[in-house]
């Protein structure tokens, strides 16, 4: 992660991670402590795989409460979103002009987002395009799979 990137959250986004990042420190970390004392006291660590399997646990669970003690040090939360244009933290209909076809999407920041909860990122090319648009209005998409147009329905 880059040292100076913003790093956009809704307000339900940030307490997400707040609550991994307890969840690591309060919960997790102990555990893993716990499991290193236990295969320490087995005796000799040079050939304790219980004792390694611990050790890559730790390292893989400290690296994740940095990145996310890093992500909330740069977090922006997005709050009093515009209702009247789409931006990080709207909900938005589009319709899909060739076959007419509507999906409903949250634009939220890019450790947000999930597209099987429809949550897609502002940095996406569908969000990129539709980023400042109104009802009504049309938008041509750029996107690895070619060029498509899409109509924005509702915005919420």
């Amino acid at each position: 992660m880059s040292n100076t990137k913003e790093v956009y959250l809704t307000e339900e986004g940030l307490e997400q991670i707040k609550e991994e990042l307890n969840y690591l420190k309060l919960e997790k970390r102990p555990e893993i402590v716990q499991a290193l004392k236990d295969a320490r006291a087995q005796g000799d660590l040079s050939e304790n795989a219980e004792y390694d399997a611990a050790r890559g646990d730790q390292a893989v669970v400290e690296a994740k409460i940095q990145e996310l003690e890093q992500m909330l040090e740069k977090a922006v939360i997005i709050t009093d979103v515009n209702k009247d244009v789409v931006s990080i933290g709207t909900r938005v209909t589009i319709e899909y002009v060739d076959d007419a076809e509507c999906e409903e999407y949250s634009i939220v920041g890019s450790k947000e987002a999930d597209p099987f909860l429809n949550k897609i990122s502002n940095e996406s090319p569908i969000a990129k395009a539709i980023m400042g648009m109104k009802i009504g209005d049309r938008v041509s998409v750029d996107s690895p799979n070619g060029k498509y147009d899409v109509k924005i329905v509702k915005i919420a």
